[in-house]
């Protein structure tokens, strides 16, 4: 038998699953329109970028008293699927 404290706090997490889908469609959108500036593809892979964003994501999970470990895996993963999404989706002028 589960627990019904274990089933609540799971159908808590699954709203926050769609919390989050609705945020990942929203920078979506904001990447293809980044990508659509974009003339050449080596212009996709930005190092600089990805180390300030990962910079003021460490930042702030501290801050925030997150385990800053989880969300740089997250934001790594992150950002290599937006990357791929970018290459799979460039389209030369």
């Amino acid at each position: 038998m589960k627990n019904k404290k274990i089933n609540i706090i799971r159908k808590k997490l699954d709203k926050l699953d769609l919390k989050m889908l609705f945020i990942i469609k929203k920078r979506s959108h904001l990447v293809n329109k980044i990508l659509k500036h974009k003339e050449f593809k080596n212009q996709i892979i930005d190092q600089k970028r990805i180390k300030i964003i990962l910079n003021k994501i460490n930042k702030e999970s501290k801050k925030k008293k997150i385990d800053p470990k989880i969300t740089n895996t997250i934001w790594k993963s992150m950002i290599r699927a937006f990357i791929n999404y970018e290459f799979r989706n460039f389209k030369k002028k």
